[in-house]
This record gives C-alpha cells, sequence and structure tokens, in this order.
C-alpha cells in the first residue's frame, strides 16, 4: 500500500513554478519524507509550460524535471500531472484556449496536437529521472466539459474517447505509469462526456478523488459513518465498470473544514483510511495535500487554507501526525479480503449506468450501499451485466446481489466544493 502527498508548494503555492524557491521546496520534501510518506503528486501549471500552442517553455520543463529530482533525493517516487487545468477553484488554461482565442481542448484538432506534443516532451524528459513514476494528464480535467463549469468546453463521450486514446500513449514509457484524473462528476452526472467506463477501462490505474464536502457530509452528517465510508463507496464504484482486478488509486483525499470541524480532522483521516483500504484493489493513498495555502494569498474558498497536513510554515498539524501513523501502520498490509454482497448497478449498452444521478449522495444507490455498509455487510458494487452472469459472480465470489427497486436521484449531491462558484445551465 503506498501513502504519499499532493504537495502543494509552501512558499507561493503553484505559483512558485514561476521563479521556484529551491530551498523552500527542499525543505518541504524532507518534512513529507520525514512523515513517513513514499511519494508525492505534483501539478506543473499548463499555461506556465506552453504558453503559446506550438511553443513549450523547455526551462519550465526543467523545473519540473528538478523538482523529482529532488523528490528522489529525499527517496520519494513522483508522479505529474500536466493540465493543469483545475486548481482548488482556479482555473489555469492558456490564452490560446480562451476569450478572442475560444477553442476546446478536447475536440480541436490543432490542440490536441500541441497538448500531444507537451505531454511528450515531459515525458521524454522526466523519463530521464528515476524517482519519476507515472504521468497524470491533468487535475480533474473532466470538470472543465460539463456543468457545473461556467465556460465549459463540450465534449460528447465518443470525442473524449479519442482524446483519452490519442494522449494517453504519449504519456506511456516503460516502467511508467500513464493516467488521467477525474472528480465525481464522471459517476454521479447523467450525460457527462467522461463515463465511468472510461475511468475503469483507459489508463493503467482508475483514479478517484474523494471529497465529502460533495453532499455526503452534509446529507449524512459530518460524523456519520456513511461520511466516513464514502471513500470506499467510492473505491467500490469506480472498480464495478471494468476488470475487476483493476487497481484503483485513491489520488485525492482530504478533509475539509467547510464540512468537519478542525478537532475532528484527526479521526477523519482514520477512519476514512482505515475504510479506504477494505477495498481489495486500492493501490495507494494519496492526501490532499502537504502544505496549506498561505494566508496572504487572496480569493480562495475558505476551506482551501486548512487542507494541509503541514500549516504553511512547515509545522505538522495533528491531522498530519495521524496520516504519518496510519502510514507506518499499514503500508505493509496485505489486501483486504473479497467481497460477497453486491450492489446492483444497471448500465446500459455501452456498460455505463443507466441514470448516473442515482449514484450521488443520497441516491437510491448510494443509500443502499450505505445501508449494507453500515450494518457490516461489506458490499462491493457490479453491473447488471455482471449480475446476470452467473459464472463471473462465482468467479468474482459474489452470493448476495441487492436490487434497487425504487430508483431516486441524489438528494445531497452538490459538484462544487463552495455552492458561491456553482453555474446553472
Amino acid at each position: 500500500m503506498k501513502f504519499g502527498v499532493d504537495y502543494t508548494p509552501s512558499h507561493g503555492w503553484f505559483h512558485s513554478w514561476l521563479d521556484p524557491d529551491w530551498a523552500s521546496i527542499d525543505d518541504d520534501l524532507r518534512q513529507i519524507k520525514d512523515l513517513g510518506m513514499d511519494h508525492v503528486r505534483v501539478f506543473p501549471v499548463w499555461p506556465y509550460l506552453q504558453p503559446n500552442r506550438t511553443w513549450i517553455n523547455r526551462k519550465g520543463v526543467d523545473d519540473v524535471r528538478r523538482m523529482v529530482h529532488m523528490a528522489g533525493e529525499h527517496g520519494l517516487d513522483c508522479y505529474v500531472d500536466v493540465f493543469q487545468g483545475h486548481l482548488s477553484s482556479f482555473d489555469f488554461i492558456p490564452s490560446w484556449l480562451v476569450t478572442w482565442h475560444k477553442g476546446n481542448m478536447f475536440t480541436d484538432p490543432d490542440a490536441v496536437a500541441s497538448e500531444r506534443e507537451l505531454i511528450s516532451v515531459m515525458t521524454d524528459t522526466l523519463a530521464k529521472e528515476s524517482a519519476f513514476k507515472g504521468l497524470t494528464l491533468g487535475n480533474e480535467v473532466n470538470q472543465l466539459s460539463d456543468r457545473p463549469h461556467p465556460t465549459k468546453m463540450t465534449a460528447t463521450p465518443e470525442q473524449i474517447d479519442a482524446w483519452l486514446d490519442e494522449l494517453l500513449p504519449a504519456a506511456k514509457r516503460d516502467g511508467t505509469l500513464s493516467l488521467y484524473s477525474v472528480n465525481d462528476g464522471v459517476w454521479f452526472l447523467d450525460k457527462h462526456p467522461f463515463t465511468p467506463v472510461q475511468s475503469a477501462t483507459k489508463g493503467d490505474l482508475t483514479t478517484i478523488h474523494s471529497w465529502v464536502f460533495n453532499g455526503i457530509g452534509q446529507g449524512y452528517g459530518a460524523k456519520s459513518e456513511e461520511c466516513y465510508a464514502y471513500v470506499l463507496y467510492l473505491a467500490e464504484l469506480a472498480k464495478a465498470f471494468g476488470p475487476a482486478d483493476r487497481p484503483v488509486w485513491l489520488q485525492e483525499i482530504g478533509a475539509p473544514e467547510n464540512v468537519l470541524a478542525t478537532e475532528d480532522t484527526p479521526d477523519f483521516c482514520r477512519r476514512a483510511v482505515e475504510k479506504a483500504i477494505d477495498c481489495p484493489n486500492l493501490w495507494g493513498i494519496t492526501w490532499w495535500c502537504s502544505h496549506d495555502v498561505a494566508a496572504s494569498l487572496a480569493d480562495f474558498p475558505q476551506l482551501e487554507y486548512s487542507l494541509g497536513l503541514f500549516d504553511e510554515h512547515g509545522r505538522v498539524k495533528p491531522i498530519g501526525r495521524m496520516y504519518g501513523e496510519l502510514a507506518e501502520q499499514y503500508r505493509d498490509m496485505k489486501p483486504a479480503d473479497a467481497k460477497s454482497v453486491a450492489v446492483v448497478v444497471d448500465v446500459d449498452e455501452t456498460g455505463n449506468p443507466v441514470d448516473r444521478s442515482t449514484l450521488g449522495p443520497g441516491g437510491s444507490i448510494c443509500d443502499l450501499w450505505m445501508k449494507l455498509e453500515v450494518a457490516g455487510k461489506r458490499p462491493t458494487i457490479v453491473t447488471s451485466s455482471v449480475a446476470d452472469d452467473a459464472s463471473e459472480l462465482s468467479r468474482r465470489g459474489i452470493m448476495e446481489l441487492h436490487r434497487d427497486t425504487s430508483p431516486y436521484a441524489a438528494r445531497f449531491y452538490s459538484a462544487v466544493s463552495d455552492p458561491a462558484f456553482e453555474s446553472v445551465d
């Protein structure tokens, strides 16, 4: 089991790529290693790397390589995202895709060709570092494609298929992972162009981002078993739409203080991690984030200033100590036992859910799974096509099926961390 952090530089946040303070970065990485972490996920900013569609900032690429190298010097594996894309409520989209030059990163052939070139240059450069272990296309790129994004770049599922099939191979090298990441709109928003089947079949791992500000904490209660179990629900849901043995990376999980009280965050961390590791497919856990956003930086949603395991001065917080203890305790654990109870999700001819809205917080599928989990049944999730195949159920060891007999849409789900940012179509 891997335990790591999403690295947020303590000096200058991600704007630090414009003028890296390498001594500060070195201190940050040392603190992360001393906490007991084995990897970091880092976030270069897309417009800083590719400010023009046909010009890549090679100094910026070299800076990313330097950070990967420094992580390796501290004994940390390093995973790199490229298209940022979206970070902590801010979008970082190159000027050649917005306003007067408005384009579509998913469907415009020239844009996609430029994206492929950036990915190839990044991967070729970073692969020279032994600490480099994989590249993610970008952070939650799916939310740029659909509601509630105020200036979404629309696409169809077929166009997203083509985009992923074009870019993921460009990120692949021997011994490294090629991935993409999504927020929970993939699982819960009907007609969203990114689909569960894509997440469960494209790239080397399935990634999930677990945030209880999406209605789980508000609807079930911040100290409820359902709130702690949400991460496990998302992991079991994510693996339902692909091969039964496909690994799932919990690439983001955090303790947002717009839902949780500060004093409750260490216990939330413990309870959520101990739930997550009950997914037999779990590959690793990466906590959002390493360091608090500095109070001197303006206009973030308030919760963003308190998500770190360390404060902005590098002092480990109680939640950081807890996460470090959990890493030490569970890193060498055996995978969880297989599960024999399953909730059935009805799927269409493409293998995707007929009604994604039932899967979200307070939806009928989510409620059914939560009731079974709270009752100690350890449920997994299977599609209706698997449920109708007796030999496949036997192969997976599924002995008991539960079906949703009266579907209803999610009652609590919110697609954004702060309702003030939610837009209406």
